[in-house]
């Protein structure tokens, strides 16, 4: 009788996904269609001359974010930059030789100091060798607040004291009380996994989230710090209680953007792993559809080589998961062709 039961509800089960599945591809975009950390109007041309050998409009770009203050923008922009001349840095070379005190050309040659120092297997020696490159990028404009959180980045990366952390974190907020990448930075820092633990990252979390603007990405910090401790491989539900409220708070945030908009793409990215791993299925497809085709590289490559197919494999898991828990007949009595 056990196994007849089990059986009779494998094959409902099965007949959901067979019945909705299609049609809870709405709205989400073909496979092909998705893209990886696809750059933004503004950053695309930059990107593009940079892959010919020329500097000119990644420069122009900083510039840009520098003198009108768009400091969320130029730290996004200076991480892909610097990204893009780890793979090719002769455009940056050029840039550097042509200008070697532009606040903006030492921003990047910062930023990728300390990620070609992370990535080295020298990982600490490399990071102590790019301290001057960051304290020169810091002395560049006193207004920005970037340098200050690649000091951050590499302050994590070389150890440095609590007091230490503390004098940069300072520096920081007074410079942008509010900017995400610094705060992300810091919760780096405070987790678990490096100097702090799950309580003070998740304390450190709650109190930036409370004082944040209601569509700040800073709002969204509980779930990044609930992402830190989903990576504990015994979750306490006490965690799991966290981990929903702060999903609760991001999913607000994330209503606030328009469908396939950019700019909180790696936040949603974020939001949908963590609702995923909640079993939060219905609420995790929302959220793949309004990522649209902006996938990120995070948090998926934390779980996989190949983000776009951990991404892509996992909305379609999601898809079948919700489509499994979706009755046969939506309407009693109705269960007819029409019922789609």
């Amino acid at each position: 009788m056990v196994c007849t039961m089990s059986l009779l509800r494998a094959l409902i089960s099965t007949a959901r996904m067979v019945r909705h599945t299609p049609r809870l591809a709405a709205g989400l975009p073909p496979d092909d269609d998705v893209l990886l950390d696809a750059p933004d109007e503004r950053l695309a041309p930059a990107l593009v001359s940079a892959a010919l050998g020329e500097y000119e409009d990644a420069a122009k770009l900083l510039a840009t974010t520098r003198e009108g203050a768009e400091w969320e923008s130029r730290d996004r922009y200076v991480m892909r930059l610097a990204a893009f001349a780890h793979r090719r840095d002769g455009w940056l070379t050029d840039w550097l030789r042509a200008a070697p005190r532009d606040p903006d050309a030492l921003v990047v040659k910062a930023e990728l100091a300390v990620r070609r120092g992370w990535e080295s297997p020298a990982r600490s020696e490399r990071l102590r060798d790019a301290g001057p490159l960051v304290d020169a990028a810091a002395g560049g404009d006193p207004r920005d607040p970037v340098p200050w959180r690649i000091a951050l980045d590499h302050a994590r990366g070389t150890h440095a004291t609590h007091k230490a952390f503390e004098t940069l974190w300072a520096q920081a907020v007074r410079r942008s009380p509010h900017h995400y990448g610094c705060h992300v930075a810091a919760l780096l820092y405070l987790s678990a996994q490096w100097y702090g633990s799950h309580r003070e990252c998740r304390d450190f979390a709650e109190d930036a989230a409370r004082e944040a603007l209601p569509g700040s990405l800073v709002r969204t910090l509980p779930v990044r710090a609930a992402f830190q401790q989903l990576l504990d491989r015994t979750p306490s539900p006490v965690q799991g209680d966290a981990a929903d409220r702060a999903a609760d708070l991001a999913i607000g945030v994330s209503a606030r953007y328009a469908a396939g908009d950019p700019w909180p793409a790696e936040v949603r990215n974020l939001l949908a792993y963590v609702l995923v791993r909640r079993g939060r299925w219905a609420d995790a497809l929302e959220q793949f559809r309004l990522i649209g085709p902006c996938a990120t590289s995070f948090p998926w490559s934390r779980v996989s080589g190949d983000p776009l197919r951990e991404f892509l494999e996992t909305r379609d898991e999601v898809r079948f998961q919700v489509a499994s828990a979706t009755p046969l007949c939506r309407r009693p009595g109705r269960c007819g062709a029409g019922d789609h």
